[in-house]
């Protein structure tokens, strides 16, 4: 796809949501700087600074294996499950280090949601499964775990199709349901962050596009980072992107100046559908 045809993409967005200029002057949520990153002997990322600014959508794209996952699990410390990972440099949630030792991982977690690329709902009902984490936190008021429920499935556009449906089973629905179940289940813990592996890459061009709308209304009120393969889907939902090649951050800038204005040669190549 050429650079035209994306700059064609970003404009019927364009009406959508802040703008590029209100992105570059919002608050910065997560600022990264000089970080590296390392499985066992294997270095996986290589002094990658970067900031999310509060309330937008950021993509990070580049080929299979390039370290976008692993950079994505660095901002709730998911990577930390892994024995034998280590890394270098600094990265600080409004300001403060995320990986001091005293940290405690389950509110660092509850304030970055995560949602992975396989939709993962617990063999529960609709219900339970959205009001688990609220449970574990120690809710028990029913009229409270109620509207904590109805809220975030009408947040995740879910809440029509399955408001007659909350005792039936989480498995029993379709997989684009299940994934939109899954973002409830994630925002019901009253993350800032909301951390996306591929939220759509397993689903129908349907559920992909109500995931994508999904997206651009969450980020009225969290900070959204995307992991996605689909060059056209980051240039659809994202206000900033970041290019990342054999765990290097090639370049980041705001989605039309990359897509449209790439600076590197490297970007062009992959935005363009030269390699990857």
């Amino acid at each position: 796809m050429s650079t035209l045809s994306y700059s064609a993409i970003i404009s019927e967005r364009s009406h959508v949501g802040r703008s590029s200029a209100d992105v570059s002057k919002a608050a910065v949520k997560f600022e990264v700087s000089n970080l590296s990153f390392w499985y066992g002997a294997n270095q996986a990322l290589f002094d990658i600074s970067l900031s999310v600014p509060e309330r937008s959508v950021m993509a990070f794209i580049g080929p299979s294996g390039c370290g976008k996952s692993t950079f994505l699990r660095v901002l709730n410390r998911m990577n930390d499950l892994i024995e034998g990972t280590r890394l270098t440099g600094g990265v600080l949630l409004d300001g403060q280090d995320i990986y001091r030792r005293d940290v405690n991982l389950v509110a660092l977690r509850r304030r970055v949601g995560m949602v992975f690329q396989k939709s993962n709902p617990f063999p529960k009902t609709v219900f339970e499964n959205v009001a688990y984490g609220q449970r574990v936190a120690g809710q028990r008021d029913p009229a409270r775990l109620d509207a904590i429920v109805a809220r975030c499935l009408r947040k995740a556009a879910l809440w029509d199709e399955v408001k007659d449906r909350l005792d039936d089973s989480a498995l029993n629905l379709s997989g684009g349901q299940q994934q939109r179940l899954c973002i409830a289940r994630a925002l019901a813990t009253d993350p800032e962050v909301v951390l996306m592996d591929e939220p759509a890459s397993a689903l129908d061009p349907k559920s992909t596009a109500r995931i994508e709308d999904l997206i651009f209304e969450l980020k009225r009120d969290y900070t959204i980072v995307i992991v996605t393969h689909n060059m056209q889907q980051a240039a659809r939902v994202s206000d900033l992107t970041a290019f990342f090649y054999q765990g290097r951050l090639i370049e980041f800038g705001t989605t039309n100046q990359i897509f449209t204005r790439p600076r590197n040669k490297q970007t062009e190549d992959y935005i363009t559908g030269r390699f990857g």
